[in-house]
């Protein structure tokens, strides 16, 4: 996995890249119904408004990956995301999740919490077996898609094409990136926000915060340079409150977490620990 960066360190991150998303961008409005039928776009439309209704996206950010954990599988997924409404309400803060793609409809049915996909193909509708469709993780009730997790990881040209088609729909996309460098370069490609991982701190009980704080400045700094509207987050090893403490103090906007609140004892608890900290 390691061999397969998205992004050489240095890559110049001003140049053809940008403009090339934003080509795709401006070239895919007037497109993005192409291909779908009457019946599809009414239904796109109908999630768009329950999308509406949801907890609207809005820094500060505890993001809960569930990754594929059997204590986040089912209908263990919906009372995890229920301890995420409770969370978010009880401090005013936005508690988002990521369930597994089986699980999306039935926990969006079952929560107010923006809800998100773990990773999408940037196809269109057609002969795509074993894809997952942008379309259908919104007709499910997702609000965003994560993109480029260590554990899913994309090659450049793909993670670029994901954050248009994600956009043609008005997804919210966050992208992850294992380097400051990596995290400029996508920076450049105008996602919605930027999650900073290292992998070598993903579940290790050791948040990135504490451990590596100088990545996490350099990250914000690199990526403030070239875009200044783009949700900046950190994950790796984030497990209590005092480390969410610290990455906002660092300069981010939240966090994105997974084992240290899917697989702990209380899992309400530990999601409060973490909202409560974000006040």
């Amino acid at each position: 996995m390691v061999g397969r960066l998205c992004f050489p360190e240095e890559v110049p991150v001003k140049g053809g890249l940008q403009s090339r998303a934003c080509y795709r961008y401006r070239s895919c409005i007037t497109k993005s119904s192409e291909g779908l039928s009457s019946c599809v776009l009414l239904r796109v439309v109908a999630r768009r408004i329950c999308r509406m209704s949801r907890t609207r996206i809005l820094p500060p950010l505890v993001l809960v990956n569930f990754k594929c954990y059997l204590e986040a599988t089912g209908d263990r997924a919906v009372q995890l995301a229920r301890y995420a409404d409770q969370a978010s309400a009880k401090f005013g803060v936005t508690v988002a999740i990521a369930p597994q793609t089986a699980d999306l409809r039935l926990v969006s049915q079952q929560t107010k919490a923006a809800v998100f996909a773990q990773h999408v193909d940037p196809i269109k509708p057609g002969s795509h077996t074993g894809h997952v469709l942008v379309e259908s993780v919104l007709e499910a009730g997702a609000s965003g898609i994560l993109v480029n997790h260590s554990e899913r990881r994309l090659e450049a040209s793909i993670i670029e094409d994901t954050i248009t088609r994600a956009k043609e729909l008005k997804l919210t996309t966050v992208v992850c990136a294992n380097t400051s460098g990596i995290a400029a370069a996508v920076a450049s490609l105008g996602p919605d926000m930027i999650a900073v991982e290292p992998p070598e701190l993903i579940g290790s009980g050791v948040a990135v915060s504490k451990a590596k704080p100088e990545i996490i400045t350099e990250t914000v700094s690199k990526i403030r340079r070239i875009n200044n509207d783009v949700t900046i987050l950190c994950g790796a090893g984030i497990t209590s409150g005092e480390d969410v403490k610290e990455a906002l103090r660092l300069g981010t906007q939240g966090v994105l977490v997974a084992s240290g609140v899917v697989r702990a004892k209380d899992q309400a608890a530990a999601i409060e620990d973490l909202a409560r900290a974000c006040r």
